[in-house]
């Protein structure tokens, strides 16, 4: 796999491998030979750098996901037409010191994926109230104990039909999906669903794409 599937699944919780660990071997251009250390004899998982990178065949690398995440949910009419909206909702979060992990969007609706244990005391009463104020908005509210679970490969962007297969396989586990982002990239599909539903949608995905 590449360094950036590595990133993707390990800031997703994929444990082999701390994600800052990546940063100093990746920027000197250094390959990685994860191994097994009761089976050291097998080829193991190698990471590479882009430029060295050839595509397996599998259209997908791995899946991994985080638990108890917070979303903002944000509608106005009009909202793509309407200047720095954007910006003033983030800065509310900045002057709360929280970071925000995803921001899925439509025209006229903005969601903000943050991790609930920065939402300690009364700091999603302020960040609600401070995003009233800045953009008066038509609707807003708040869904809680959301997990993350992202599908990463390089070969989705090259493959028709991975993003039915993925739908597909969570709808036939009878899993709701409460939010889908995707980013440009194409490296990865993030999906949100209820904490309770995680482990199922994990093992759905996997058995879809690994048949295991």
């Amino acid at each position: 796999m590449s360094y950036k599937e590595l990133r993707e699944l390990s800031y997703m919780g994929a444990n082999v491998l701390h994600s800052d660990s990546i940063f100093p071997v990746r920027r000197a251009n250094i390959p990685i030979q994860i191994k097994n250390t009761f089976r050291p004899e097998d080829c193991g998982t190698a990471i590479l750098p882009s430029s060295r990178y050839v595509l397996s065949g599998n259209v997908v690398t791995g899946v991994a996901g985080k638990k108890n995440f917070t979303v903002i949910f944000i509608e106005k009419s009009h909202m793509n037409a309407e200047i720095g909206f954007v910006r003033k909702v983030l800065s509310v979060i900045e002057e709360e010191g929280v970071s925000v992990e995803h921001i899925p969007s439509g025209i006229d609706t903005m969601s903000l994926v943050i991790a609930t244990e920065t939402l300690v005391g009364i700091k999603l009463e302020r960040i609600l109230e401070g995003i009233k104020n800045a953009v008066e908005p038509d609707v807003i509210r708040v869904i809680e104990n959301i997990a993350l679970i992202a599908t990463v490969g390089h070969g989705m962007s090259s493959s028709v039909g991975t993003s039915a297969r993925l739908f597909n396989a969570i709808a036939a586990a009878d899993i709701n999906i409460k939010m889908i982002d995707q980013g440009s990239s194409e490296l990865n599909i993030v999906v949100g669903v209820k904490n309770e539903d995680y482990e199922k949608c994990i093992k759905a995905i996997y058995t879809e794409f690994f048949g295991k």
